[in-house]
């Protein structure tokens, strides 16, 4: 037996080595921790048990002499974080650069099937080379068999994604199907082709970084939902996010014990300016009403003029949906309408009350707007807020105006509740143009057109652009002193918090992608 257990320590020892210790240098020198380093950063300590430690395929007529496949590139098992139990892996860059092949798919499957039996998270730590090219065919089958799963999981578990390296290729695609990705700023990168193949096919040259590098996807193409400065700082943010969230699809988010804002809420009365054509900072709205004045932000560089996040109100999590002033006049445009068509259906999947903060002057104009679907993407909004069955509450700060209006979580999209601040401006469209089109012939014939028609749009503020022409008919269900808002909406919380909501029986809907 002592020969035996000999036999076992050195195969051990062989395989938490990975590709040994001129590799491991070489991923540290590029500013990357190992696939077992990052695995207990992230993990309560201790908690990790690795499954398949041993797995090894045949090398091949192709395999570099000085190379060991132990563990396929890849290391999987479960563990803890914050107490609660998730499955992972996490790809080792210094065998075989992390390359994706049969045996490295079949490891990373079993643990997704593992974590869908337990009803808990599922997290990817990615930093791969893409497929296997000595193994052909079967290693892009094998991208399949993982694609299929992530699918089957979608709603089910939450699943999250870790980019610490390059994610090249048929491999983006498994990130893309899970509900957060994570970018490590400067040593990550995700492309469907590398620039070298754009080279060689367009003639344009670009470096990794500026194709798919964190800020590319997390500012411009919107694909990745969260950068961090480094290896470390992304982990903890994982850690953070998971707080927020239930095991699966079947459980309630944690409950913490509440805290009040750090700020006073005396400060809501100057924060939002009674002139509809100032701006200021939504979030400044936002951490004056949440527990702790704690708001964790998704999608923060992409779409800006609309604002997401996960924040806590008397200690129950609600995923917060408000448009963003301070940026395109908080209108709704292609990318803001998916920014939160994407967060509202992800908090519909997990039992996340969602609480919507509204100022909007509509949707944003243009023919690039309209040449790119603006209709289809702005519909995506009104969709995912009437397929939503879970607590809905909003609050009118500003302006609310046309079918942006309707789309925010309007009582007619099935709000629980609905409140309004004094200074809410509630019409078909803003008094200005209201006021040009209902009496264009009488400014037109005016001696003083400028002033009739400041006039005339004084008059339409006052009797139609107002909050209480709305609260007349039943659309909101009180007009509010903005220093009561977090004690409304906690009221209004736990009064919807055994909301229960069917839709008619069917496969699935067809939402205007």
């Amino acid at each position: 037996m002592e020969n035996k257990l000999q036999e076992l320590n050195r195969k051990r020892q062989e395989s938490l080595l990975g590709g040994g210790e001129k590799r491991i240098k070489r991923q540290h020198e590029a500013g990357k921790l190992t696939a077992r380093e990052r695995i207990n950063l992230l993990l309560d300590p201790g908690s990790f048990v690795e499954l398949d430690m041993f797995v090894r395929g045949e090398q091949g007529e192709f395999a570099k002499s000085d190379m060991e496949n132990y563990g396929e590139g890849v290391v999987t098992g479960f563990g803890t974080i914050n107490g609660r139990t998730v499955y992972l892996f996490s790809q080792d860059f210094t065998v075989y650069g992390g390359s994706l092949g049969e045996l490295h798919s079949a490891k990373i499957c079993k643990v997704m099937d593992l974590a869908m039996k337990a009803g808990v998270p599922f997290i990817g730590l990615n930093d791969s080379g893409g497929a296997r090219i000595q193994e052909g065919v079967y290693s892009l089958s094998a991208y399949g068999n993982i694609f299929y799963r992530n699918t089957l999981a979608s709603g089910v578990i939450p699943q999250i994604s870790v980019i610490m390296g390059p994610c090249a290729g048929g491999a983006v695609y498994s990130p893309a199907i899970t509900d957060f990705i994570f970018m490590v700023d400067k040593t990550s990168q995700m492309f469907i082709t590398g620039p070298q193949v754009i080279k060689s096919v367009t003639g344009e040259e670009v470096s990794p970084e500026e194709l798919g590098g964190a800020m590319t996807h997390n500012h411009i193409s919107g694909v990745a939902h969260f950068v961090g400065e480094n290896e470390e700082i992304t982990l903890s943010m994982v850690r953070k996010l998971l707080e927020y969230l239930p095991q699966n699809n079947m459980e309630e988010p944690p409950v913490k014990a509440p805290l009040p804002p750090k700020y006073s809420t005396e400060e809501l009365l100057d924060i939002v300016p009674e002139d509809p054509n100032r701006q200021y900072d939504v979030r400044e709205v936002i951490l004056r009403i949440v527990d702790d004045s704690e708001f964790f932000e998704v999608h923060k560089y992409f779409a800006e003029n609309a604002v997401v996040g996960f924040a806590r109100l008397s200690g129950r999590v609600v995923g917060i949906v408000a448009n963003q002033p301070k940026y395109l006049a908080g209108t709704l445009d292609i990318n803001a309408s998916d920014k939160i068509a994407r967060f509202v259906r992800f908090c519909d999947c997990f039992n996340i009350p969602l609480l919507t903060f509204v100022d909007v002057p509509g949707f944003l104009p243009g023919i690039n707007q309209e040449y790119g679907g603006i209709i289809r993407h702005g519909a995506k909004i009104l969709y995912a807020y009437s397929e939503a069955t879970v607590p809905k509450l909003t609050v009118i700060l500003r302006k609310a105006y046309g079918g942006a209006y309707v789309a925010m979580c309007s009582r007619s999209l099935g709000a629980d509740a609905a409140f309004a601040w004094p200074t809410a401006e509630i019409a078909v469209m803003g008094p200005d143009g209201a006021a040009n089109i209902i009496f264009r012939d009488e400014i037109a014939q005016a001696e003083d057109p400028a002033k009739v028609r400041a006039e005339k749009t004084a008059m339409y503020r006052e009797k139609f652009c107002n909050p209480y022409v709305a609260a007349a008919k039943g659309m909101i269900d009180d007009v509010i002193d903005p220093r009561e808002t977090r004690d409304r909406l906690i009221k209004a919380l736990l009064a919807v918090s055994t909301k229960r909501e069917s839709r008619p029986m069917k496969k699935h809907g067809n939402i205007p992608f």
